[in-house]
């Protein structure tokens, strides 16, 4: 049986650098979770139309939510304090890039705040963080070429965000 599945083994993080103008890779990511889109309906039904859809509600749609992302990634002082601490004190969102590992190099760029920064220190394992970035509008999911990962993705450079 053939299938198309990939491994996440391989799959990598960036942060956009604006001071350098290219997404830097975010090291020693242990994985990456992400909650998915959700919509919001709203209720309309009302006592009419309750009695003309055969007692079912009637419903429309809201807003669109992009999710939250979480990543387990190995504490390195750089990282936590000159990445993940400085984007959780900033009050503008920060865009960040998943590649996923695949023929097509498929990319999920978006921007978001970083809103948990925890730091686990066990005893017997290594120190690491859960970070949560709360996505905070659309997702764009692109792919290009492994020498364009460092580039701006077509959704923040044409204003997609």
């Amino acid at each position: 049986m053939s299938t198309k599945a990939i491994s996440g083994v391989g799959t990598l993080m960036y942060r956009w650098d604006s001071t350098n103008s290219t997404f830097e890779e975010v090291a020693e990511v242990n994985s990456v979770s992400f909650d998915g889109f959700s919509r919001e309906t709203i209720d309309v039904t009302d006592l009419k139309t309750a009695s003309n859809n055969n007692g079912y509600r009637s419903k429309i749609t809201g807003l669109r939510d992009s999710g939250t992302l979480s990543l387990n990634v190995n504490y390195t002082r750089s990282d936590y304090i000159n990445k993940w601490k400085s984007d959780f004190e900033g009050n503008d969102p920060q865009t960040y890039r998943i590649v996923l590992p695949d023929d097509d190099v498929t990319f999920l760029e978006f921007k978001g705040f970083v809103t948990e920064l925890p730091l686990d220190i066990p005893m017997e394992d290594k120190v690491a963080s859960d970070v949560t970035i709360e996505i905070t509008d659309d997702v764009y999911v692109g792919n290009g070429s492994a020498s364009s990962i460092g580039e701006l993705g077509s959704a923040e450079s044409s204003g997609g965000f």
